[in-house]
Formats: structure tokens, sequence, C-alpha cells
């Protein structure tokens, strides 16, 4: 077992990893560090609580990168809004005409 000592806030923490994950281990701190000072800012220097407000910005940031489309995917979010609406305007259109004989 390999182990990693990031850096959160100033302070050290060692975390145990797997061997070869060293680097992803450091980028996930590096991650925790950069919204560490926005977090404590909010959470009035009480640790627990900016570290919960840390994993709450990580949450969002997952939930939004979720919801977007994939990079390069053939349709964008505006253009499925466009496409819906023009479905909805036919699909009232066919509702209003009268019966085929």
């Amino acid at each position: 077992m390999a182990t990693v000592t990031i850096q959160v806030g100033g302070r050290p923490h060692t975390i145990a990893c797997r061997p070869g994950e060293e680097a992803r281990v450091q980028l996930l701190g590096r991650m925790l560090d950069q919204r560490w000072s926005a977090a404590d800012r909010a959470a009035a220097g009480q640790p627990e609580r900016a570290m919960l407000f840390v994993a709450l910005m990580l949450a969002d940031a997952l939930e939004e990168a979720e919801s977007r489309p994939p990079v390069g995917a053939a349709i964008g979010e505006a253009a499925l809004e466009r496409l819906a609406d023009r479905l909805e305007k036919l699909a009232e259109t066919l509702e209003q005409a009268p019966p085929a004989p």
C-alpha cells in the first residue's frame, strides 16, 4: 500500500492508496484545496463544516457535468429545446387538423 500526503487548507493529510494511484490522489487533493478557502469562509472557520461545503461544491460540479451532453454530441441542449418546441407545435397542428376521410 502506498501513501500520499496532500495539503488541504494548509493542513497535511496522509492518505493510503494503491501503488500507482499516488498522482491521482494528489490531483484530487488539489481539487479539495482549491475550494477550501471559499468553504472555510462560509463555514466560519469550522473545519468539519468546511469539508462538508467542499463536498457539496464537488457534488454540484459533478451533477452539472453529468447533466451536460457529452463533448462532441451531435446535438446540444439549446438545439434539443428548439427541437422539442417544434415537435410540440407539430403535435398541436395535427390535433387541430380535420380527421382524414
